[in-house]
């Protein structure tokens, strides 16, 4: 029989109509039978059962089309989440996060109140209470656009050119230092009034260097201290064994260390497996690697600060690992506006 689709029948008819059919397959009649007694579908009548036999009665009455205009938090729950957000971190909750930011205070409420909300609902309450989602703006810095052009149309093409022809491997390498304090994302407080992240007073830092290209390779290393000739010359080294024979061509920013006399001899003395290229003065976000470097930074201290050198290491390096694994990731730093063309 052609079930019936009775949207447009009054919802306390179709509530009675559901529940009078789960009696009826629960008395012994099969689904069939009691689909052709009411005049609706079998698939209808076995999502009612189903459903009845997950949650029990209450699944068979209809909701209110529209939703609710009701809050689903009620002022007092409300009033005692926005105090925990302004006077509590979420790490001396036990919440596994830095920041306050949706997902923690999504966190919080289940925690605190057994509601579950989705993000968008948070977002909406945290606008409500006054909360804007803060991070510091970092300051704008001069450059020679006429170079950066010229980098873009005329002589990046030409080292692609060259790569082609030589079948040599184009990586794109930068350097990055991240703190033990390092300022991480950005998490919900009140208006004018900028979070704080509880730190160790005991500050460390832990050092990269890294390469990447276009089709998702990533070779990089961890390392303390002060960034050094020799420190670059190691990491040539490791480019060059992991690339096998292939030679490379590495685009790197004008940092002093990238040209040294060191670097040179060892460039000279290596020619036929690697040469360097040198981005325009103050361009940094012409280097996709860049944005590898912004994405550790902002991920690494986003459940966990560490409490000592040791333990940072170790997520750093953990986190790079899972970098590299993921080859699609590191392609989609090349599909950034700033860096399209090196993709």
């Amino acid at each position: 029989m052609q079930g019936k689709d009775f949207r447009n029948t009054p919802q306390k008819a179709q509530d009675e109509v559901r529940e009078r059919a789960v009696k009826a397959v629960l008395s012994g009649k099969t689904q069939t039978e009691v689909a052709e007694m009411f005049g609706v579908s079998r698939q209808s009548v076995n999502t009612w059962v189903n459903k009845y036999r997950r949650k029990g009665k209450q699944t068979l009455v209809s909701k209110k089309r529209g939703g609710s205009k009701e809050p689903i938090l009620k002022g007092y729950q409300a009033a005692a989440i926005v105090n925990i957000i302004k006077d509590r971190h979420p790490e001396q909750l036990k919440l596994p996060f830095v920041l306050w930011t949706r997902e923690a205070v999504q966190r919080l409420i289940q925690k605190k109140f057994d509601i579950k909300l989705s993000l968008s609902t948070v977002g909406r309450y945290l606008k409500k209470w006054g909360m804007t989602s803060q991070k510091p703006l970092k300051r704008a810095y001069e450059q020679d656009n006429k170079a950066v052009q010229k980098w873009i149309h005329e002589e990046y093409p030409k080292i692609k050119a060259r790569a082609k022809k030589e079948k040599a491997e184009l990586y794109w390498g930068d350097e990055t230092g991240i703190r033990s304090d390092h300022q991480t994302g950005k998490g919900y407080s009140p208006k004018g009034k900028t979070p704080v992240v509880v730190i160790s007073a005991k500050r460390f830092r832990t050092n990269v260097i890294s390469a990447i290209n276009n089709s998702g390779k990533f070779v990089f290393s961890v390392f303390e201290g002060k960034f050094t000739s020799e420190k670059f010359t190691d990491f040539l080294k490791r480019i060059i064994k992991h690339l096998k024979g292939k030679k490379v061509f590495l685009i790197v920013d004008n940092l002093s260390v990238h040209k040294s006399d060191e670097v040179k001899i060892f460039i000279s003395e290596n020619i036929s497996k690697i040469e360097l290229f040198y981005l325009p003065t103050y361009s940094p976000e012409l280097n996709p690697d860049e944005l590898l470097n912004n994405d550790l930074k902002t991920n690494l201290y986003k459940s966990k600060r560490p409490t000592s050198k040791t333990e940072q290491m170790l997520m750093v390096r953990n986190k790079l690992r899972s970098i590299q694994q993921n080859p699609q990731k590191i392609i989609n730093y090349f599909k950034a506006e700033k860096v399209c063309y090196a993709a």
